[in-house]
Formats: C-alpha cells, structure tokens, sequence
C-alpha cells in the first residue's frame, strides 16, 4: 500500500493549527489547568475564580511562569493532532474503500473517531502528564521536561491514561458533529463549484463557528472526566517537613487515581465539583478548537498542493538517477 498523501495532508494541516492555537491560548491554558487542580480544604480554597489564577503571576511578578511548560504542550499537542488527524483520515479512507460506501454514518464515524483518540492518547500520554505538571506547579519553580518525566516510575508517566481512553469520546464527539455539519455546506458548495482539483474548503469564519459549536457539546458531556483527569496528573505540593504539608502530599498520593479524585472531589465540594472551571474549559477549549480548525481548513489546501509537489520532484529525481 503506498503513501496516504490526502491523510498526511490532514494530520500536517491539524498539526499546525493545533500548535498555533495552542501557542495563542497559553496562559489561559495555564490559569484552567491549576483552577481546576485546586480541591477546596476546610472549606477554602486558593483561587475563587480563573481571573485569580492570572492575578497571582502578575502580583508575583511570575507573568512569564504563565508560559511555563509551553514547549512540552506544543510538542504534545503537536504530536497528538498529526497522530489523530492522520488516523482519523485513514480510518475513514480505509473504512470507504473497504465497505463501498459512498458516505459515512454517523455511528461509523463515531467509532472510526474514537479508534484514532484511542491511538493518540497512549502515544503522547505521557507528554500529556508531563505538561499537566509543568502548568500545576507553584509559578516559578516548573522542572524541566527530562527531569519531570523522570523524577518517578512508568507507570507514573502514564497516569491518567484511563481517563485520556475515556475522554476519546470527546474528539469523537467534536469532529463528528464538525464533519457532519462540514459536509452538508461542503455539498452546497459542491454544486456551485467548477469540478476541477482544487479542494473545496469551508471560509475561516465558518470554521470557526462549526468549531465553536462541536467542541462546546463535547466539553459539557466529558466535562466531569475531563476535571478528574487533571486533578490525576496535577503536580505533588511543594516538599516541606512540617506536618500540614506532609498531610497534603499524602492526600495528593491518594488522589492518583480515578476512585481517589471522585471521591475527593465528592466529599470536598460535592456534585457541583465536578463541573468547576466548566466556563473556563468551555472558553479554552472553544476557542483552541475553533482556531484549530479555522486554521486547518485555511491551511489544508496549500498544504495538499505543497506534498503534491514534492511528490513530483521526488519521482523526477527518481526516474532521472534511473536513467543515469
């Protein structure tokens, strides 16, 4: 079987939009991720709202600690798009091909969406676990990703991946929605357009309300997982002798697992913690995922006539060193 160059296509345009919103929305990113880690004890808690995550750094003078972890994310994230959007891609031309189908269903699509996830979560999870803690340490005092990577066993590196398996309903909830409503203007636009090869692609504006849309129905219905998921991965408290932080490392200990976080979260802020930091989720990931794919369909077709021409190059340096 030759190279998938429509599949590649997709991943490197998912990929580049991916790092690009990733880039954007940053310290927003940070100042969701360590809301959401913070379980409320004795009835109080650090940081009431997300805008007192943001005035911490800035009264601290740690505005840049913000950006802390940033290159482990974008690798991360990175890694993760071409991975999903490559599987995805070739899951569905696999599927078409091999069924001889002319469209895909939406339960399909459902499962060729979660098959990709699935691939994607065990390959950067522990990219994944790793950010998690650069963003969750005290601001000022993130390891550097070797050093955070290492500092405990394997199995460590790969905590929260039940959850990431979990979650892969999420993406596939995303892009399923996203590629319904994709293809239904995309068959509009089909019939107006010329039949030639330039790809017919959605206007940026329209990505990103597709965008907006898909990934705000999939945040509310995986939102619960996704808070536990982060509280899994969330950096130990700081070292210290006296007893009250000894106290907190050994709760930390205990929450390092799925039972651990829910009945942390249960017993400390009841059934409303579990959607804590919600809004500000739903904001992130909105906008990462609108942007992402805005970016992705603006990119998409540049990037298919690009491979195309390298493709061409490479077999016309192949075919003249055959004649040599």
């Amino acid at each position: 079987m030759g190279v998938d160059l429509e599949s590649i296509s997709e991943a490197t345009s998912g990929a580049i939009g991916s790092l690009l919103s990733t880039t954007i929305l940053y310290p927003l990113d940070t100042c969701k991720t360590k809301y959401q880690a913070e379980v409320q004890a004795h009835g109080q808690r650090k940081y009431r709202n997300l805008s007192d995550v943001l005035w911490e750094a800035v009264s601290t003078g740690q505005v840049r600690s913000l950006y802390q972890g940033l290159g482990t994310k974008n690798l991360q994230s990175f890694i993760a798009q071409f991975v999903y959007f490559y599987g995805y891609s070739y899951f569905k031309r696999l599927y078409l091909e091999n069924s001889g189908s002319k469209s895909i269903g939406t339960k399909v699509n459902l499962i060729l969406a979660a098959g990709a996830g699935a691939c994607t979560a065990i390959v950067t999870q522990p990219l994944d676990t790793a950010s998690s803690r650069m963003q969750t340490s005290a601001f000022g005092k993130s390891k550097g990703l070797w050093k955070t990577l290492t500092e405990g066993t394997l199995s460590d590196a790969f905590d929260g991946l039940g959850i990431s398996l979990l979650l892969t309903s999420n993406p596939a909830i995303q892009y399923t929605v996203f590629d319904q409503l994709k293809q239904r203007l995309l068959k509009q636009k089909l019939k107006k357009a010329d039949h030639d090869s330039s790809p017919v692609v959605l206007s940026a504006f329209t990505a990103f309300l597709l965008g907006a849309i898909s990934k705000s129905i999939a945040t509310f219905l995986t939102y619960p997982a996704i808070r536990c998921k982060v509280m899994i991965q969330a950096a130990d408290p700081e070292d210290d002798d006296d007893d009250d932080d000894k106290t907190k490392r050994a709760q930390s200990k205990s929450r390092k697992t799925a039972s651990g976080v829910v009945s942390a979260i249960w017993r400390r802020e009841g059934i409303l913690g579990f959607f804590k930091g919600l809004d500000a989720q739903i904001t992130k990931t909105v906008l990462s995922s609108a942007l992402l794919l805005m970016i992705k369909e603006k990119i998409t077709a540049t990037t298919w006539v690009l491979i195309l021409a390298i493709r061409r190059s490479l077999l016309l340096r192949n075919g003249r060193l055959k004649n040599v």
